[in-house]
């Protein structure tokens, strides 16, 4: 048999009692859910119309029972404001930004909320306690464990640490009472008071005289289900209750309610022990002890599969339909949400599923703050230097509310990588017209940026209605950002025409992270879904909460604050205890008439969650004497299994095709194509086959391979005059004053294609001018070293055939390579080849060079081996050595090869030649002979390869 719910026992007492008079009573609750469950069940049992008493929340109820208007954060923020920096310029000080000032006054405007409503004396509180004296003479009335509290405060402010830190807190807290009375003074002015406040006038005045309370007088105003009370609060239920006009409707169980080491009573005791509240439900029977609760706790390893449980447990919920909801889903961590969502499905078994959702979903994961959020820090980016971030530009783009067609994109992205500018002027944008105009429209002063933003909102909403593209949720969430930007047009007002735009954009940002639109579903019906908050009242006969780790519930810190725990404890504020009996009270509460309990966990250790189940659970568990299981979802992680990708050439008609082209000459191999071959068949295959490249992107950041690319443009630029002479070194040494300003037009050229372009180098740009600038000076000094010499060209182009045995024939390939410079010295010719990388001088033999299953493939080498040939070829030319400056390493290791400790030069080199010969032509058989592209079997040999995903490796 079902448990009855406390609302539903509240129902059938508030009949008994009232029965038609019930109109005239106020029913109050913590939050506003629990009306719609009491309201049912008056009506399940009245069973024909009747007047419905009025429901409250405690804050409704306060604010209705004042004269005054409550004031909304912004109010409150820009009144304390303006008041702290009057008070700073009295005291000879300088002003505070609003930007600063903002989280110091979010905890500021929160402490003042704490001292109201819990009736502290704030002169009291934030007077200048570091006086031993003033501590003793008003504090005589204070027990001595209070007045250890005190002074363990006040050593860890005078042991001279953090002496500049400890002044400043000090004069603020002295500026405090000033602050505090100015602050409700100047509210008051206006007709506006905080809530806090709200709490305060009404404990300190008589509650029985107001106005507001006469409605009720034929009836009771009626508190149900109340736990924690701040001062204000217990001091007015207690005026109300000695008047004879409120009644009071625990809901609590004698488990944890009679049992002082129990938290989760420790509000409880102090309502009903120590301030005599009555609780009309006294002599109930304890449910924790006398029906069955059936406990399953799951183990689960990672946040969101905690969620993926989820249609396991309520599989049986899936099927059944009850009148009233009796299972709920608690996320006690609320980023659960999505994950819960995407799990639990619409319907099962062609039956639809009943959901409802109170959480409410948040605007921050939606398209719409995505696009908002963009058009700010797009705007931040026009203050600043209009221009706006290629990135940005890219975002805005590619955003799905832009409206923008395919086609429209790919132009607009195509134009800007070809030009890589990273910022893109802001006057361009505006030129494109149509949302763009809109879009970027500058904003010139902070009353416009809710206005132009609501503008922007206003022209994709029209666009996505008359397209019939809007979606029910993107509606839901359109309308509830326009409502909010039109509160804070409202609240801003008079306010922020003083204020710097970024920071009315930073207040704009905050308020959208905030919004959270409620999905539909029936409040009453099918599965519910919220947090731990909403169950107070509440009851269902199946509970699953997500999220049940320790430092989640209770939460391990309760909020910042400028009063430190030890002043606290002295005057009564929440201490962190406090959380842990309130999170005890909502979940001993919520399975005390429960029959079906399921508690899932993570138990990974993230930056999020400790991994622990919450003490809580530990708790009932040793204590309660429920029937406790326990079940651990370990998640199979599948790897794929590996299979060798081998691309086979026979039969292939494309990649034979391709092939014959280089065999008939029309196409020619370069140096690094083969040694992409050499080092790993497929990637040969992958890029100069299936012709699969890399997406070009626009970056601030130069690549390495560009920073090498910028080197070689200036030893280019450097030698170009010097060809015609002997090189000496005074001739170097009398050019190098031109260096800064050949590596810019060096830069220019490689990053923009136009090595005039005019540019102000920026952070990671300047640092590449400054690498460059380090490569050039360790080059000019080798060369200085190898002076004299002359230069025979620079950045020559050649091309070489080279033959190979194909099929029992002989076939030829051309092969074509830029050299960066040719020297001759000493009647010698030098192929000079410049490094930037970590490539090495040394090689073990030239058969392990070719090996693409060997560790020992040294690719400058062959490629500057290859030129060597090539130039030989072309040049007519015997006996050319092939130099390599690797400038990282050039001043230790010198520019030869060397196989042991023997230089690749003179008679060595010679010998070597035909053997590199006689291993190239092998190597080139095999890429047009062998069956197959294959991986090779060394994985450092694919190490930097962008094909990785596609070999399977």
């Amino acid at each position: 048999m079902r448990t009855k719910p406390f609302l539903q026992e509240v129902a059938e007492d508030l009949i008994a009692k009232f029965g038609s008079q019930l109109q005239n009573c106020a029913i109050i609750f913590n939050n506003k859910r629990p009306s719609a469950y009491l309201q049912k069940h008056l009506a399940d049992i009245i069973q024909k119309p009747f007047f419905s008493p009025s429901f409250f929340t405690i804050q409704e109820f306060f604010a209705n029972a004042t004269k005054y208007k409550i004031a909304d954060f912004y109010l409150q923020f820009f009144t304390l404001h303006k008041i702290y920096n009057q008070l700073l310029v009295e005291e000879k000080l300088e002003t505070i930004s609003s930007h600063k000032f903002f989280p110091l006054a979010k905890i500021i405007l929160s402490d003042f909320s704490q001292i109201d409503s819990d009736l502290v004396d704030a002169e009291k509180l934030y007077q200048d306690l570091e006086d031993i004296s003033i501590i003793n003479k008003d504090f005589d009335y204070l027990s001595p464990e209070q007045y250890e509290f005190l002074a363990q405060f006040w050593t860890s402010y005078s042991e001279g640490k953090h002496k500049k830190q400890q002044e400043l807190f000090i004069k603020m807290w002295r500026r405090m009472p000033k602050l505090y009375h100015k602050f409700h003074e100047t509210l008051k002015a206006q007709d506006y008071i905080t809530n806090g406040q709200a709490y305060r006038l009404l404990a300190e005045e008589n509650i029985n005289e107001q106005e507001f309370l006469k409605t009720f007088e034929k009836g009771k105003i009626v508190f149900v289900g109340f736990n924690a009370l701040s001062s204000a609060e217990a001091k007015i239920f207690t005026q109300l209750q000695e008047a004879e006009k409120a009644l009071f409707y625990f809901d609590a169980d004698k488990y944890y309610l009679d049992d002082p080491l129990q938290e989760a009573g420790l509000f409880l005791r102090k309502n009903i022990n120590q301030l005599g509240l009555k609780n009309v439900f006294e002599s109930q029977p304890s449910l924790m002890k006398t029906t069955k609760h059936s406990v399953n706790v799951f183990k689960v390893q990672g946040q969101s599969a905690q969620a993926k449980i989820l249609n396991h447990i309520l599989v049986d919920d899936y099927e059944e339909t009850e009148e009233i909801g009796s299972t709920v889903v608690v996320l006690a961590d609320e980023s659960l949400l999505i994950p819960t969502l995407q799990t639990i499905p619409t319907n099962y078994n062609g039956n639809d599923i009943d959901l409802n959702v109170t959480m409410g979903f948040a605007l921050a994961t939606s398209s719409i703050f995505g696009l908002a959020d963009l058009w700010l820090t797009s705007q931040l980016e026009v203050l600043k230097s209009d221009k706006v971030s290629y990135k940005n530009v890219e975002a805005f783009v590619t955003h799905p509310l832009s409206g923008l067609s395919q086609k429209m994109r790919d132009k607009i992205q195509t134009a800007l990588l070809n030009e890589n500018i990273v910022e893109i002027d802001h006057q361009r944008l505006l030129k494109q017209s149509g949302l763009f105009e809109v879009f970027y429209k500058k904003i010139d002063k902070p009353e416009n940026v809710v206005t132009y933003l609501l503008e922007v909102l206003d022209y994709v909403l029209t666009r996505l209605s008359n397209a019939k593209t809007l979606k029910k949720i993107d509606a839901e969430l359109f309308v509830k950002a326009i409502q909010e930007l039109n509160r804070l047009h409202d609240t801003f007002g008079k306010h922020i025409s003083k204020e710097e735009i970024p920071f009315v954009i930073y207040l704009v940002q905050k308020s959208l992270q905030a919004i959270a639109v409620p999905l539909a579903g029936d409040p009453l019906n099918g599965i519910q879904v919220m947090g731990l908050l909403e169950t107070r009242n509440l009851n269902f006969d199946k509970v699953v909460v997500l999220g049940f780790n320790e430092g989640i519930i209770p939460k391990s810190s309760i909020g910042n604050s400028f009063i430190p725990d030890s002043i606290r404890r002295v005057y009564g504020l929440p201490v962190l205890e406090n959380l842990d009996a309130i999170s005890s009270y909502m979940v001993y509460r919520l399975v005390q008439r429960a029959k079906n309990i399921n508690f899932v966990y993570n138990s990974l250790t993230d930056e999020s969650t400790s991994g622990e189940a919450s003490r809580i659970l530990k708790q009932l568990e040793f204590e309660s004497g429920f029937d406790f299981k326990y079940h651990e979802l370990n998640l199979d992680v599948k790897t794929e299994p590996f299979k060798e990708v081998k691309i086979e050439k026979e039969g292939n008609e494309f990649i034979q095709k391709t092939l014959q082209v280089y065999l008939d000459k029309k196409k020619a191999i370069s140096p690094s194509a083969l040694t992409q071959y050499i080092s790993n068949p497929i990637d040969f295959f992958f890029n100069y086959i299936a012709l699969i490249k890399e997406p070009k992107e626009v970056s601030a950041v130069v690549e390495a391979n560009e920073i090498g690319s910028v080197l070689h443009k200036v030893m280019e630029y450097f030698y170009q005059d010097l060809r015609v002479a002997e090189i000496t070194a005074e001739l170097i040494n009398e050019r190098r004053k031109l260096v800064p300003s050949l590596i810019q037009k060096a830069f220019n050229f490689v990053m923009f294609k136009n090595p005039d372009k005019v540019h102000e180098y920026k952070g990671m740009q300047k640092v590449v001018l400054a690498i460059v600038d380090a490569y050039v000076t360790i080059i000019l000094d080798q060369d200085v070293k190898q002076t004299p010499f002359n230069i025979i060209s620079l950045e020559q182009k050649v091309e070489a055939e080279i033959a190979f045995p194909l099929n029992g024939k002989e076939a030829s390939i051309k092969i074509f390579g830029y050299i960066d410079r040719v020297d001759v010295k000493d009647g010698i010719t030098k192929i000079i080849d410049y490094k930037t990388g970590s490539d090495k001088l040394t090689f073990k033999d030239i058969p392990e060079l070719f090996n693409s299953d060997g560790k020992h493939i040294n690719k400058a080498l062959i490629q500057t081996l290859l030129y060597t040939y090539a130039y030989e070829q072309y040049a007519g030319k015997t006996s050319v050595e092939p130099n390599l400056y690797i400038v990282k390493t050039m001043n230790k290791d010198g520019i030869w090869f060397k196989s042991g400790r023997q230089n690749l030069s003179g008679d060595y080199l010679e010998e070597i030649k035909p053997e590199f010969l006689a291993e190239l032509r092998k190597k080139l058989t095999e890429l047009f002979e062998a069956p197959y592209f294959v991986a090779s079997a060394v994985p450092d040999n694919y190490k930097y390869s962008i094909y990785k995903t596609l070999f399977g490796k």
